[in-house]
């Protein structure tokens, strides 16, 4: 009735072609069907720029781990994958692209150049989809999206025009995040944040109309020709008398006002701050408090402009620091220099310092948008696993700044806003209007700018079931159910969806957010290309296949923190597959030519209604474990139950009566019945884990069933819960291992058998523990097995092992040869003797002692302490069986 499994597991062998069985089946897809309940996901779409990382891989693991469980529950699963533009990314590959073909992007101009871009997106777009499929990802590839395709560009368009009609989204200065070198702003997920060594310039700014100056400490001296006011605590006594004053602006003719602002902290430094409102986030506010002019001192490449540069005009802003700060020591200004490290902001892309800077661009205001998503955390509608991160969301969301939107590249979604080019009216609207509704002008021009990526994505969760039309996608599969994302990305990407998916929808885009940490190397470091220590998921899916990668990136993950990943891991995870392998062909080899029927409940032996009933217990945990979202714990006990439990104990367990069938065909039968049960129920909970070796495995098992994949979950089934099996089944692996453990220790093999004594009061441990007389005597290499109340009849000299509820006694002269053993202990105490000889003549050896390194001489004399202690023991040993 069953195949044989190929001598040994080759993941090359089977991974391709079931992943396209799969596909060519549809497997994965979903349609909207009333009669089931749904259950979705959307993919955090990967940039179309990137290539497969550990982070991709272990994020898409965990998906598929739940999409899977979900799909074998009965539910109507849909993973919906797709991939982002990712603008600023893209538009600087492209860019290189054509600077290696000697064109210049700004001469082949806007649209030639998106052509080129989209070229580019059809020839390179898809390769991490192509590599996601290694890992055995099962989402709905018929639904795949990209955000800027047809549907999702409608919703950003549609976004848009609803934020801006409501008042939303607005045209200002604002300070924002500036890349000199792409000429772009930036979102703060494109800003990473670097430690680097830098200074505190402590400079003197002098009080007009008194003998006083003020020290301010600048990590940024260039900015000082962009102060418009120096800031002190309205509590501080020190300087209660000079608020409203005006100090002189070193190395200008500006004289700048001295206001009071809870923002200062009057503990930190001297308690006095320069404000710099067009270059700095929190100076900003304070400079809108205070109706503070905002003067951006740079132009966009970082040089310090001409209005504001005076003698430093052109210089760029690295070179200004030099000149101005040789310039403030020379006027006497400079008070002292003192080493400072801080976190620096540069783009992820060109690793350019980013500037703060203020500039016109389009915002959205958050402040009313953030509100239903911080109430949707406080009531319940949305959770994070682990729930410490709702404090950090809140936080952001508590905190949030109006977001700066605009681009200043051209891939991306383009700014639906046209400017009148005779008056200058700003009209929002999907096209350009025919005239002007101000003069009346026909002339429009659209705004250059691109939308923020993260403005698509943020409608990510709805977009790609059909809104802004009333779809049946749309009304059945969402609010999607969970999202599996990373927690550096919270801020960037989880807030947006969440405020986006209230203001357009009226729900949460999903219930649960499922956070989980970084993939580390193994000495605990970030994976950089700097560092040169990133693996690739492709090389280690070569090399060990992707069920072993997935087991790893599983194994002792808990949400929301790190891992470090070692490839020892790796290698255990591949053990762990072909122990499966190569228990499963074992049982398929037995059941071979065989009619294996479910048996009777009497004719279920001993060790059967144990497994059965572990078994039973491991599906309730795992269950419940999966539903909780842990699923590394679940995976552990997963692990401990096959390879311990099923492998090492029942398959051994069984064997006896399997051998025995011509005896008793019953016991037979009902043994390989539950090896193919528990097998199956085995490979059902490992499934999500490890998708091709199980369903290669189950295939063979049950070949009358489609897929594993498309099979039922294992339930609970109470009918199996036999705890007093449980307990005679553990003590008895209990016996055994404290038998094989004495047996060990002397050193005595195999071959040569021993009666074993049970002594056990309890009645009932005592019949069932008889019961499994075979299965001991062949498991733990014994003569006999004998349980009995007392310890009537055993020899004295008889070795004992202790269990809970029974002792172990085994005859020592069943155990050993005693001549032989009378020579070998003879032989170890001459040696014994020879090295304590050897250790006391180097500590008797005043040489040694005294110029010997001291670890050295501890060393020698640990040494003479154990040998002393063995050859006690060797003694007593001798001495015992001197008597014999």
């Amino acid at each position: 009735m069953s195949q044989n499994l190929e001598k040994t597991y080759n993941p090359k062998e089977i991974e391709d072609k079931l992943y396209q069985k799969w596909c060519e089946n549809k497997y994965f897809h979903a349609e909207v069907d009333r009669s089931k309940k749904p259950f979705t996901i959307v993919m955090p779409p990967p940039n179309i720029t990137g290539k497969l990382h550990m982070g991709h891989a272990l994020d898409n693991t965990m998906q598929d781990i739940l999409i899977r469980y979900k799909r074998m529950q009965g539910y109507n699963a849909l993973w919906i994958p797709g991939t982002d533009h990712a603008a600023i990314s893209t538009e600087v590959k492209v860019t290189n692209q054509l600077k290696d073909e000697g064109i210049d992007k700004k001469e082949l101009g806007r649209e030639k150049f998106l052509e080129r871009t989209w070229q580019w997106k059809e020839e390179y777009g898809g390769t991490i989809t192509s590599q996601l499929k290694k890992m055995g990802v099962s989402c709905d590839w018929d639904r795949e999206r990209f955000t800027m395709d047809e549907g999702c560009s409608e919703a950003v368009e549609k976004v848009f025009l609803n934020l801006h009609k409501k008042g939303f989204i607005y045209r200002g200065s604002r300070i924002i995040n500036w890349c000199p070198v792409c000429k772009t702003s930036l979102s703060d997920a494109e800003v990473e944040h670097e430690e680097q060594d830098g200074f505190f310039w402590h400079i003197k700014y002098p009080i007009v109309g008194t003998d006083r100056s003020l020290e301010i400490a600048t990590t940024r001296p260039e900015t000082l020709l962009g102060d418009t006011a120096i800031a002190v605590h309205p509590d501080d006594e020190r300087y209660k008398d000079i608020v409203g004053k005006m100090c002189k602006l070193p190395l200008t003719d500006r004289e700048i006002p001295i206001v009071a602002d809870y923002y200062v902290d009057k503990e930190f430094g001297t308690g006095a701050v320069k404000i710099t409102p067009a270059h700095d986030p929190n100076d900003f506010e304070v400079g809108k408090r205070h109706n503070l002019p905002e003067l951006n001192i740079m132009n966009d490449d970082a040089t310090i402009n001409e209005k504001y540069g005076g003698k430093y005009a052109g210089m760029d802003r690295y070179e200004a620091r030099k000149a101005m700060v040789e310039d403030l020591k020379e006027q006497g200004y400079l008070v002292k220099v003192v080493p400072h490290s801080h976190n620096v902001g540069t783009h992820d892309r060109c690793h350019t310092t980013v500037e703060p800077m203020i500039k016109q661009q389009w915002f959205v205001k958050m402040e009313e948008l953030a509100k239903p998503a911080i109430e949707a955390i406080k009531n319940g509608e949305l959770k994070f696993v682990p729930e410490r991160f709702d404090k950090i969301y809140l936080h952001w969301l508590e905190n949030i700044r109006d977001w700066c939107i605009s681009r200043q590249i051209w891939w991306g979604h383009r700014i639906p806003a046209y400017y009148c080019q005779d008056c200058g009216e700003v009209v929002v609207a999907s096209e350009a209007p025919e005239k002007c509704p101000h003069c009346g002008c026909t002339h429009f021009k659209q705004d250059e700018d691109t939308l923020d990526t993260w403005f698509s994505s943020a409608l990510w969760p709805f977009s790609t079931l059909g809104w802004p039309h009333e779809t049946e996608d749309l009304d059945y599969f969402y609010p999607t159910n969970v999202l599996v994302t990373g927690y550096d990305i919270i801020f960037f990407w989880v807030i947006r969806m969440v405020f986006s998916g209230y203001a357009h929808t009226g729900k949460a885009p999903f219930n649960t957010v499922l956070i989980h940490g970084l993939v580390r190397d193994s000495q605990g470091r970030k994976m950089s290309k700097s560092l040169g220590n990133g693996i690739d998921p492709l090389d280690i899916i070569d090399q060990y296949g992707a069920d072993a990668l997935r087991m790893t990136l599983i194994t002792g993950n808990a949400p929301g923190n790190d891992m470090r990943f070692y490839n020892e891991r790796v290698e255990a995870s591949r053990n762990f597959a072909n122990k499966v392998w190569n228990a499963s062909r074992y049982i398929l080899m037995n059941m071979e030519g065989k009619e294996i029927t479910e048996p009777q409940a009497e004719d279920l032996g001993p060790a059967d209604r144990w497994i059965l009933s572990a078994c039973n217990n491991v599906v309730k945990d795992v269950t419940e474990n999966l539903d909780k979202f842990e699923l590394g714990i679940a995976l552990s006990k997963i692990y401990d139950f096959i390879w311990d439990e099923f492998c090492d104990w029942y398959i051994e367990l069984s064997k006896y009566a399997i051998y025995h069938a011509d005896e008793n065909p019953k016991s037979a039968n009902a043994a390989l019945w539950t090896l193919k049960k528990v097998l199956g129920d085995a490979l059902k909970l490992l499934h999500p884990y490890m998708p091709f070796v199980t369903e290669e495995i189950y295939s063979k098992l049950v070949p009358e069933e489609e897929s594993l994949m498309m099979s039922s979950w294992p339930v609970y089934e109470e009918k199996w819960n036999d705890a007093e099996n449980e307990n005679i089944l553990n003590h008895y692996k209990e016996i055994v291992r404290g038998v094989r453990n004495v047996r060990s220790e002397m050193n005595v093999p195999n071959s040569r058998k021993a009666t074993i004594y049970v002594v056990c009061e309890d009645e009932k441990l005592a019949k069932g523990l008889a019961v499994l007389k075979e299965s001991a005597m062949m498991m733990a290499s014994a003569g006999d097995f004998i349980v009995q109340a007392d310890k009537s009849g055993i020899a004295d000299d008889a070795v004992s092992v202790v269990v809970p509820d029974a002792t172990v006694y085994v005859p020592l002269e069943e155990l050993i040869d005693f001549e032989q053993e009378k020579e070998r202990l003879t032989k170890e105490e001459t040696r014994l003797n020879k090295e304590i000889a050897r250790s006391n003549g180097m500590l008797n050896n005043e040489k040694f002692v005294s110029k010997a390194p001291a670890a050295k001489v501890q060393e020698e004399r640990e040494k003479l302490e154990k040998y002393e202690q063995m050859l006690a023991q060797v003694k007593e040993r001798l001495a015992g069986l001197q008597k014999k």
